[in-house]
């Protein structure tokens, strides 16, 4: 499992530093226009549930119950980037914005792809 200060793993830093652009980012966007607030809401639980996940994950209680958890970040890190393409081509992002979250959330999902066949190889899973 996990051998040093979770609080210091680049995956815990870099998926809540990106909940908090999440959060940011729908502020941003429903200070405006509301037209879109489904999905807006959307981008912004599947973004912050990457980290929530993690931060579970850390405190698995088998390394297939943490790469099981490690699993479903993976699944919202990609539902996400759904989100952040849609609202890119519909115009709601431009094209700064979209690289910057997409640019972060890309980096998630090698991370979580890279911890979970590390984790399987690790302990025969």
């Amino acid at each position: 499992m996990i051998h040093y200060k979770r609080e210091e793993a680049p995956l815990h830093k870099k998926s809540y530093a990106f909940a908090v652009r999440i959060v940011n980012m729908y502020l941003h966007l429903t200070d405006g226009d509301w037209r879109l607030r489904s999905i807006y809401k959307q981008v912004l639980r599947s973004g912050t549930s990457i980290s929530a996940n993690i931060h579970e994950a850390e405190f698995g209680v088998s390394p297939s119950d943490f790469a099981f958890k490690l699993s479903i970040a993976l699944k919202e890190a990609h539902e996400t980037m759904n989100w952040l393409n849609l609202l890119y081509d519909t115009g709601f992002l431009n094209e700064k914005e979209f690289e910057s979250m997409a640019e972060d959330c890309s980096e998630l999902i090698a991370l979580l792809v890279s911890s979970i066949k590390t984790t399987k190889k690790n302990n025969n899973l």
